[in-house]
């Protein structure tokens, strides 16, 4: 009796140990070098390895309003980039409208894989405030155009680079996090480069 007593107790704390070292490797995810240039950190952004990480796995409330304002952020910026593209006075415009659609598409497509992973539905939608800015920018052309649209992604770009940062530093899974963190760097350079053409209008 003595002898079943202890093999027990035994097998209980080898299983509770093994436990502990699938919960330890589910929550180290190495994180990306942020040396890397903007362009890649964009491509690198939700490397395949995040899939398996997050596979089964659901995100709460918080996780799924983040990915799904993150997707329809990125279906916003590469709608108005091709407007941009198209409608621009300047080079300076067309080129920074162009850049949007490559980051923010390349972007959409790293949010959607790793939504789908955590069960959280893929959307086409835009947001709200930017379907207004996107209205009004409609109606404007040549120099004018050009302010209004570069001091829209001053103002946009802004509010993102917070919300990211924010994100990056919340409890939400490794991946998301991570995923947040490395958009910083690639939003920054949105950013600079709408001021400098705010600075140049």
């Amino acid at each position: 009796m003595k002898q079943s007593l202890a093999l027990y107790l035994m097998t209980g704390a080898a299983a509770l140990s093994l436990a502990a070292c699938g919960d330890n490797a589910a929550t180290d995810t190495p994180v990306a070098d942020t040396t890397a240039t903007t362009g890649a950190m964009m491509d690198n952004a939700a490397a395949p390895a995040t899939t398996a990480e997050t596979a089964g796995m659901t995100a709460d409330a918080h996780t799924t309003q983040f990915l799904t304002d993150a997707m329809k952020g990125d279906n916003s910026e590469v709608r108005v980039g091709k407007l941009a593209a198209e409608k621009g006075a300047t080079q300076g415009v067309k080129d920074f409208g162009t850049m949007l659609v490559n980051d923010h598409g390349a972007h959409m497509d790293k949010v959607a894989t790793l939504a789908k992973s955590m069960n959280v539905p893929v959307t086409q939608e835009t947001k709200a405030e930017a379907d207004e800015v996107y209205k009004r920018l409609q109606g404007l052309s040549g120099a004018e155009f050009d302010k209004a649209f570069v001091d829209a992604m001053v103002k946009d770009h802004k509010k993102d680079i917070a919300a990211y940062q924010e994100e990056a530093k919340s409890s939400d899974p490794a991946p998301v996090t991570g995923l947040a963190e490395q958009t910083v760097p690639t939003l920054q350079k949105h950013l600079d480069t709408a001021e400098k053409l705010q600075k140049s209008s």
